[in-house]
């Protein structure tokens, strides 16, 4: 197929994949980079480390929480009535407004900060749902490996432009107009708010929704959490979607654990925080081409094929890493993990998306999603164990391994019905 074929990038397709551009910039820019740093220099500024790490931590296990608990009944109430896109819209607002209070707020006001910040993060993952979800309408089955990652292609470029520019803005400060630091923290959070709300708008003014149930009822919520507990029960029956949750369960964890712990572990190993921050933004830029043309390569090759990649691709990320002694070897490895991290999520999402029934994608994806917010404990709870165990961050990475290989073992009993999936 060629890459230009107008039937592979419709308007519809452009549409849903911006909003891939418009949310990164809050997951890079504010959850990786901007939130830490002023939480730690800027709001928490008469506090020690470990303190603001503290905070950090459990205002994203309650972000966590919320979303796991409400994901699946958010998934079933928007299809019920065929509203995805609406709800798409309200918790993309709500998080780009607490995003853009971020950036309006003092510096005393840590208790607030941490209130916007948590309101902001289960706004984002709760969009994230009905985004999902939202893929069965755009395209057709065959072409959801390549549309799922050329939206996850889109999200790395945008998140790294945006974040480039940050950065620029906190290097050279004068260049811009700002005299203090909290100046440039107040335009970053407030400029990610605004472009989230931007590019949000093409997905909800040209995406169609196709798969609807019945309308919303007077009833809706009480129905709604009736049909989650046959919801539940039904899941039992879908065994294909069972074995795929529970190896995806396993592998994603190692992913997000890679992404996330990568910086912390390069710190550990003594490497400049310059550095680290260069390597995130080179994985990020790395991941726009690279996740488009997988995408493109596992279209032709197949989803599952080209998933295994990935995971082997991180099984070896891992075997090197626990070698590692120079920062240019961080650099090398930031560029694999740039190739290989928008593939692993966006093929995984293709995948799912193959084998759920279309007309309850949104009640699916609510599984998906909780699934995922649960694959994000189990990474940083072998990383607290390994550190319990040594204090040599090497055992981290040795500690993932097992989670991509079972991952990957499990996935082969998945069975996919789309052979250009298989």
């Amino acid at each position: 197929m060629s890459l230009l074929e107008p039937r592979l990038i419709t308007k519809k397709v452009l549409s849903w994949a911006l909003y891939d551009w418009a949310n990164s910039a809050f997951a890079l820019s504010v959850m990786a980079v901007l939130f830490p740093l002023a939480l730690g220099s800027y709001w928490n500024s008469n506090h020690d480390h470990l303190t603001s790490t503290f905070n950090l931590g459990w205002v994203t296990f309650a972000s966590s929480l919320v979303v796991f608990l409400s994901a699946p009944v958010l998934g079933v109430l928007a299809d019920k009535g065929g509203y995805r896109r609406q709800f798409l819209f309200l918790f993309s607002m709500i998080g780009a407004l607490a995003t853009i209070g971020l950036g309006l707020i003092s510096q005393d006001d840590l208790f607030i900060a941490l209130c916007f910040y948590l309101i902001a993060s289960v706004g984002f993952y709760s969009s994230i749902i009905f985004y999902d979800s939202l893929l069965v309408d755009v395209t057709k089955p065959k072409n959801f490996s390549f549309v799922s990652n050329f939206g996850y292609s889109l999200g790395y470029l945008g998140g790294a432009v945006l974040l480039a520019l940050h950065l620029w803005m906190f290097n050279s400060p004068q260049t811009f107009g700002f005299v203090l630091a909290k100046d440039v923290f107040s335009f970053a959070f407030i400029s990610v708010g605004i472009w989230w709300m931007i590019f949000l708008l093409p997905a909800i003014f040209f995406i169609p929704e196709t798969s609807k149930s019945k309308e919303l009822s007077n009833n809706s919520i009480r129905d709604t959490y009736k049909k989650l507990k046959l919801t539940f029960k039904k899941i039992k029956q879908y065994r294909n979607i069972v074995i795929f949750l529970v190896a995806y369960w396993l592998y994603i964890g190692g992913v997000t654990t890679v992404i996330f712990m990568a910086v912390n572990f390069g710190q550990r190993l003594g490497f400049n925080d310059n550095d680290l921050v260069l390597a995130l933004l080179i994985s990020n830029f790395i991941g726009f081409p690279a996740t488009f043309l997988y995408g493109l390569f596992a279209h032709h090759l197949g989803a599952k094929k080209g998933l295994y990649l990935a995971l082997f691709a991180y099984i070896g990320v891992c075997l090197w890493a626990i070698q590692m002694t120079e920062i240019k070897e961080f650099y090398i490895l930031s560029f694999i993990i740039g190739i290989f991290q928008g593939a692993s999520q966006g093929l995984s999402r293709s995948i799912y998306a193959s084998i759920i029934p279309m007309n309850n994608s949104g009640e699916f994806f609510g599984f998906y999603s909780m699934v995922t917010k649960f694959a994000n404990v189990i990474g940083p709870a072998l990383v607290a164990i390994a550190a319990t165990v040594s204090n040599d961050p090497k055992w981290v990475l040795i500690s993932l391994i097992p989670m991509f290989i079972i991952g990957s073992f499990i996935l082969s009993f998945v069975k996919i019905s789309n052979k250009e999936l298989d």
